[in-house]
């Protein structure tokens, strides 16, 4: 009989839970999770992207004072493009290769058979890696955008703490949507070579393809400016760069006429229209995890 959830365990190992219980289950996602971020935060990975993320934050803030004609750090304010663009590079990639190694790498090694032998349903497992890593993502981008912004507001001009927490924030939202993708190829692979390789290769596609894909669209099918738009929301890292530089600047006039159609035409209702699109790229990819994990064999 399991102490958490009441569910009683056969000789087989395979669990019968008498009934649904949500604070069992609550417990059991925590456990899980509580386990997969005192990992994550150990690993390495979690130590070298929080040192590029603030290195390289440092780095394009100085760049831009230089290309500004100024001396040394420039604020927040003049940098935030180029943090945008950090964070469409790094965060991706980083919650991609996180989560495509969390149920593969187990089951390579054998743990995942141990951990589902507990009296913990699939789901469980799955959301608590899942709330695991995102909270040791939400730990990376916070130390090192944190660390970022205080090194600018020592040496540099005022910073706009608003701007960071949106932008902080849209990068949790982008990491959590890239996470679950990473998690859907975890459960579909069965090496963690293969889910990381795969990963890495959507990274590329998202960050190189996408751009060129929608210029070249445009130019060879002769797309409506309402059309780019909608294509553009089908990708989450063009949904997080319109998000997050029309809520810290309220113009979207880098982005291009498709940008200014859609200030011109929704208005105030972009936030909403944005916020849709990131949650769809949160949910869907996880919930198509839940279900193939469901279903697919452990070995």
């Amino acid at each position: 009989m399991s102490a958490l959830t009441g569910s009683t365990t056969r000789l087989d190992g395979a669990v019968r839970t008498p009934a649904f219980a949500p604070p069992g289950m609550v417990r059991n996602i925590m456990t899980v999770a509580v386990r997969e971020l005192r990992d994550a935060v150990r690993a390495r990975w979690f130590v070298l992207y929080t040192l590029a993320f603030a290195v390289l934050g440092l780095g394009i803030s100085y760049v831009s004072a230089v290309g500004a004609g100024g001396v040394g750090l420039s604020g927040f304010g003049r940098t935030a493009a180029g943090l945008i663009n950090l964070v469409l590079l790094v965060v991706p990639l980083m919650a991609l290769t996180a989560g495509a190694g969390s149920i593969a790498s187990d089951r390579e090694r054998g743990m995942l058979a141990y951990l589902l032998a507990q009296p913990v349903s699939r789901t469980e497992v799955l959301l608590g890696k899942y709330v695991g890593l995102a909270g040791a993502l939400l730990a990376c981008i916070c130390l090192g955008l944190g660390a970022c912004a205080s090194v600018l507001a020592w040496k540099g001009d005022a910073t706009h703490p608003a701007s960071l927490v949106w932008l902080a924030a849209m990068s949790f939202l982008l990491a959590l949507g890239m996470l679950g993708t990473g998690m859907l190829l975890s459960v579909m692979a069965r090496k963690a070579s293969v889910a990381t390789g795969t990963a890495v290769f959507l990274w590329l596609c998202l960050v190189f393809v996408t751009d060129l894909g929608l210029m070249a669209g445009t130019m060879a099918f002769h797309l409506r400016i309402e059309e780019l738009f909608a294509l553009s929301l089908a990708s989450p890292l063009q949904v997080f760069k319109m998000w997050s530089l029309h809520a810290v600047d309220s113009s979207l006039d880098v982005l291009g006429p498709a940008a200014l159609y859609a200030v011109e035409e929704h208005g105030g209702s972009l936030h909403l229209i944005f916020a849709a699109c990131m949650t769809a790229w949160i949910v869907v990819p996880l919930g198509c995890a839940a279900v193939i994990f469901s279903r697919r064999r452990i070995t």
